[in-house]
């Protein structure tokens, strides 16, 4: 990604990061609502609500305009679709390496049998203390052990 998406996604995620932000960005993008509205939602003050709506606004999620002495909100629809291209990018990065990494489990031998046969035995666990087989595959043990 160009470095003016890697600042636009930082300003996205940013905004989307807060659950309050999320939840006033579902409201207007179901309908245009006024900034007094969407804060008798809430419970923090009135300017705590501007703030966040300043947030998505800067992120172009959310666009404001004036009608007579009221701010009205209105939710960017094309904003929320560069969010999910920027996801869908990422998840294919991501199923890619996946797939490489099937790949090369794929490619790779499966591991050599046991000298006496049968599958090799399992370590012990790490702090255990114990540095021979398990009794039943360590064959006949010395007398005084």
């Amino acid at each position: 990604m160009p470095v003016i998406d890697e600042e636009r996604a930082d300003a996205l995620f940013h905004a989307l990061a807060d659950r309050t932000r999320r939840d006033i960005l579902r409201r207007v993008l179901a309908g245009e609502q006024s900034i007094t509205s969407l804060a008798a939602h809430y419970d923090m003050s009135f300017a705590a609500v501007h703030k966040h709506i300043t947030v998505l606004e800067r992120s172009a999620l959310v666009s404001r305009r004036r009608q007579g002495r009221e701010s009205l909100a209105t939710g960017n629809v094309e904003a929320v679709r560069s969010v999910g291209s920027m996801l869908t990018e990422l998840e294919g990065i991501w199923r890619g390496r996946v797939a490489r990494i099937d790949d090369l489990i794929a490619a790779t031998p499966p591991p050599p049998p046991h000298p006496q046969g049968g599958p090799i035995p399992p370590r012990p666990p790490e702090g255990t203390g114990q540095t021979t087989p398990p009794p039943d595959r360590a064959g006949p043990r010395p007398p005084g052990t």
